[in-house]
């Protein structure tokens, strides 16, 4: 991994470091749902499928820990959505052979959205990703499934999501996945090809992109993060290796404003056993 020393930290092929052991990841992350849904008494999942890469790789995990009888997928369309992301995810659904419904979230946002003629796309998405939670949580109880979550790392540090949208959700199996390692991972599970190729997008208007927003690659923004966050590179030490400055600041300004994202709702301590503080017993001890 290791290439030589330039400045004070070693340069490190992060192309490489990002490589990941599929078998292992897959054998981990297939236990670690298994073992969270059966912990709690469950024995089913829900899982808001988008025709996306990541909802796509959290199905087949799913799939491979619960079994396809115990996983239902959701399709839950804006009428802006497009037409190729109800298809992916409906390629999806045939090669797992798990069950799905589709609900369009067209006539539940849109009175909302029109009271505020002025709102913005920002308003108007998260809007649209609280409708599909509820949605989901929904499902969850009428199925009976807890609700499986489809960030992965890249997009939880750069705060790419909706605080009580898709980020509210019972368990994260591929949080701790770079974007770029969801994608050897879904090669490895053979995602429909479709899926795995298509531009990443939040799909909420015609021709978004994320990585046109963001203003990078998600390749190239995954090594940097893999430094900064993976390997503790300061800002200094990450243009060192090579990264534009401005990229750098603008990134690492990111995941520090998005932190808030990534955490419980902070608590004010008053007594001596506060929630969040010093009360951390794991679910499975509390007997």
């Amino acid at each position: 991994m290791i290439t030589h020393i330039i400045g004070t930290k070693a340069k490190i092929d992060t192309e490489q470091a990002l490589r990941i052991n599929t078998d292992l990841a897959k054998k981990i992350l297939v236990g670690f749902i298994r073992d969270a849904v059966t912990k709690v008494g469950f024995s089913k999942a829900v899982i808001g499928l988008s025709g996306g890469i990541d909802s796509a790789l959290s199905a087949f995990l799913a799939v491979e820990a619960l079994g396809a009888d115990n996983v239902l997928a959701v399709r839950m369309p804006y009428k802006s959505s497009s037409e190729g992301s109800l298809t992916d995810a409906q390629k999806v659904i045939d090669q797992l052979g798990i069950q799905s419904l589709t609900i369009p979230i067209t006539p539940m946002v849109d009175p909302l959205i029109d009271q505020f003629p002025d709102m913005n796309a920002l308003r108007k998405g998260n809007i649209m990703a609280r409708q599909r939670m509820i949605i989901l949580y929904d499902q969850s109880a009428a199925w009976r499934g807890l609700v499986i979550g489809t960030s992965n790392k890249t997009e939880a540090l750069l705060g790419y999501s909706t605080l009580y949208g898709d980020s509210a959700v019972a368990l994260q199996p591929i949080m701790d996945l770079y974007k770029t390692q969801v994608r050897q991972l879904s090669r490895a599970l053979n995602v429909p090809e479709s899926v795995q190729t298509k531009a990443p997008s939040a799909d909420l208007w015609i021709g978004q992109t994320d990585e046109d927003e963001l203003g990078y690659t998600y390749e190239q923004v995954d090594k940097l993060l893999f430094l900064m966050v993976d390997e503790r590179f300061t800002v200094e030490e990450a243009v060192e290796q090579g990264f534009d400055q401005t990229m750098v600041n603008a990134v690492w300004r990111r995941v520090k404003q998005n932190h808030y994202k990534r955490t419980m709702p902070n608590v004010g301590k008053l007594s001596r056993r506060s929630i969040g503080h010093d009360f951390l017993y794991l679910r499975d001890w509390a007997g």
